[in-house]
């Protein structure tokens, strides 16, 4: 594995004066630049900001939007609250898994798509709910879903 280029990340830290009191700010920054939190980026967030890397880990591990895990460019997340669960989230999350050949918390072999399931959106009224990349699509079926993946899977090519 190469060496990873840290120049992002330092900059991300010199945006918040190298304070650490904007720890969860930085690595939100910097989990946008890499669309994960790699290793590396952590070690250089705690050693920039002279604090104890068990403190970045658990900030980064405590959160649920922040992930450690590599994901695709695409992140899709099917919402699980009480609205769309019972307006369809199963066959939403099911036609999805379906399309991509992927499971909950998995990346399609391309990279390009990741699938979380999530306890809220935060847009009960367009219930079943997901989104892609914070784009939120509401008052989604089967139809609507393909639909939508077949345009991101075209824009990839």
């Amino acid at each position: 594995m190469s060496k990873m280029n840290l120049k992002k990340v330092d900059e991300i830290i010199k945006n918040y004066k190298n304070n650490d009191s904007w720890l969860v700010m930085i690595l939100q920054d910097v989990q946008e630049k890499y669309n994960y939190l790699p290793v590396e980026a952590i070690k250089r967030v705690a050693e920039k900001l002279q604090i104890p890397l068990s403190r970045v880990f658990n900030v980064a591990t405590f959160y649920s939007s922040l992930s450690l895990a590599e994901r695709g460019k695409h992140v899709i997340k099917v919402c699980d609250g009480t609205a769309c669960h019972l307006r369809g989230f199963t066959n939403l999350r099911d036609e999805i898994t379906r399309k991509l050949g992927i499971k909950e918390n998995e990346t399609t072999e391309d990279k390009e798509f990741t699938l979380e399931v999530v306890a809220c959106l935060g847009a009960c009224a367009l219930a079943p709910v997901m989104s892609i990349d914070n784009k939120c699509y509401g008052k989604i079926n089967n139809e609507k879903v393909n639909e939508t993946l077949d345009c991101y899977k075209r824009a990839a090519k």
